[in-house]
């Protein structure tokens, strides 16, 4: 069965005119889905918003990188297990305590599933080798949904595939919209609205960045899957989206950055989501060109009125959600490039670059306000946040730590030791149980309790 779709997901790519190309691609998932339906485990719709869990790479739709539940402040490591190969991204942790991890590995083993409580392997499943480059989401049923080259996919507890679907490109991280449709993006900007049930696409195809057109470029032919992927990660102009998109769940509207073809630099825009029987996307606006490339997710406050970008400079600005106006900067500092965690009463804690120490700042309304600043941590990754106004990061020179701190003050309440470890780690993810699991790029996973 994998092989049948991945050869179909082939052929829906093959050159042809747009109008073939789409039509191939909707007729594929048409037919994926009749076939792996069968194979689904369950046929409810699903809630994906009823758990406090890390589902996807940033945690939640407003990619806030925090939890409600209250974080431990006494962690002790409780197991780790080397992953085999290098990734590049969080993990997710599923409302069963599932620990999700995509890496590097080889043709049987990139999507690996853990035992939250020992870190035992479940199952490990191959994908594309593009697969590293977003984070697989979980929904309430410990279903998983996990992009590579050239297609998204969702597969079971089990590890068994309930479904494939071909897109152009590589998907970003994916996202669930308010219906609980998956919105998947890919990096040339090709948009879907899938069914979490099904795969089939509910919703027409918005192009962001527009493929040629048959009559205008009739010997055109379609970029390879991972064309132009490792310019997303400095945020050169083939790559036209970088990272997963943000949702408003409350304002049914999607934040994305943007390089549109031919512009010198990138854009936020705001997309405007349609549910019900025909559900369609289209652009609400977008902000002037930006200052500099962005290479991190967009997030947006807890109130749904502010987005926060981190450029490639180390700047965390601030934009309006109503019509994208730029508000205010905050230099965090070189390459400190990470999206920024955000704590439900609106805490702002950069994410780690080369020499940037671990700081907290407060949007103020017309400009930033520095709470506090640890020049004696740098930070080696990006922050996860917890309730109880607690904070964890990755801190050393050297062999890693897990440093928990204090959201208001600051402080360093608990440094736990990450034995082995070494280089970066690509972020914190906290769990709906409070365990705190820590990746490091060189694979390795380590959760603590």
């Amino acid at each position: 069965m994998h092989d049948e779709n991945t050869r179909a997901s082939v052929r829906a790519r093959r050159p042809a005119p747009a109008a073939r190309v789409r039509a191939a691609a909707v007729s594929v998932a048409a037919v994926s889905a009749l076939l792996l339906g069968a194979c689904a485990s369950d046929t409810d719709p699903i809630d994906i918003f009823g758990h406090a869990g890390w589902q996807g790479g940033l945690s939640d739709a407003h990619n806030s990188a925090s939890v409600t539940t209250n974080g431990s402040r006494e962690l002790a490591l409780d197991w780790t297990r080397p992953l085999g190969a290098p990734t590049a991204t969080r993990p997710s942790i599923g409302p069963d305590g599932q620990v999700t991890v995509t890496s590097t590995g080889d043709v049987g083993c990139a999507l690996g599933s853990f035992q939250g409580a020992t870190g035992r392997k479940r199952f490990c499943n191959s994908l594309g080798p593009s697969g590293i480059s977003s984070t697989a989401v979980a929904d309430t049923a410990s279903n998983l949904y996990a992009g590579d080259d050239g297609s998204m996919s969702s597969i079971n507890p089990n590890g068994q595939l309930r479904w494939r679907t071909p897109v152009y490109g590589v998907p970003r991280t994916p996202q669930f919209l308010p219906d609980g449709n998956v919105l998947v993006m890919t990096q040339f900007g090709q948009t879907n609205v899938l069914s979490n049930q099904t795969g089939v696409a509910v919703a027409p195809i918005l192009d962001l960045v527009p493929p040629p057109l048959p009559l205008d470029s009739p010997n055109a032919e379609l970029r390879p899957a991972n064309d132009g992927l490792l310019t997303c990660l400095v945020g050169g102009p083939d790559c036209a989206v970088a990272a997963s998109p943000a949702v408003d769940p409350n304002s049914s509207t999607v934040y994305v950055v943007l390089w549109r073809a031919g512009a010198i630099a990138p854009q936020l825009v705001a997309l405007t989501y349609t549910g019900g029987d025909t559900p369609s996307l289209e652009e609400a606006w977008s902000s002037p060109l930006l200052p500099s490339s962005v290479t991190s997710s967009p997030v947006l406050s807890p109130d749904g009125s502010r987005v926060y970008l981190t450029d490639v400079e180390g700047t965390v600005r601030a934009y309006s959600t109503e019509d994208g106006t730029p508000i205010w900067s905050y230099f965090v500092g070189d390459r400190a490039a990470g999206s920024v965690a955000v704590s439900p009463d609106g805490i702002i804690v950069p994410a780690g670059g080369a020499g940037s120490r671990l700081q907290a700042i407060r949007d103020a309304g017309d400009r930033p306000e520095s709470l506090w600043k640890r020049d004696d941590l740098v930070q080696q990754g990006s922050p996860a946040l917890a309730g109880g106004s607690t904070g964890y990061t990755v801190t050393g020179n050297g062999e890693l730590s897990l440093v928990t701190f204090d959201l208001t003050t600051g402080e360093t309440v608990d440094t736990d030791a990450m034995p082995g470890s070494t280089g970066y780690s690509p972020g914190v993810v906290v769990g709906a149980k409070g365990e705190v699991v820590v990746p490091t790029a060189l694979g390795a996973l380590y959760s603590f309790r």
